[in-house]
């Protein structure tokens, strides 16, 4: 992901507080926290293509999360990165970070 116009003139101080997040329809300035294990699709065929990765759109939280997108979204911005990958341990993180050292395509669903 990289910096929308908008967050290309925000101060890092700002980034850390508005980056990534898309103000919805209620208009709050806090980052809603989903709490949801699964989610509703309109059709078999929408559901399909979620679960085939050609849909984008969240199927289940442990893979993707309205929540977690924000950060992801907000670390990429402050660190001047193209994406970022919220992890539920620091165990998760080294071996992701070895993984990834070692060639292996752990992200390729994404």
């Amino acid at each position: 992901m990289t910096k929308t116009n908008e967050e290309q003139n925000l101060h890092f101080e700002t980034l850390q507080v508005h980056a990534g997040q898309v103000v919805d329809e209620t208009g709050s300035r806090a980052v809603p926290i989903y709490q949801t294990t699964s989610y509703v699709f309109d059709n078999p065929e929408q559901a399909a293509g979620r679960f085939g990765l050609t849909d984008p759109g969240n199927i289940y939280t442990r893979l993707t999360n309205p929540t977690t997108d924000v950060v992801d979204k907000r670390v990429a911005a402050l660190e001047d990165g193209t994406a970022g990958v919220t992890l539920a341990t620091g165990s998760a993180a080294i071996t992701a970070a070895i993984l990834n050292v070692a060639g292996e395509k752990l992200f390729s669903i994404f």
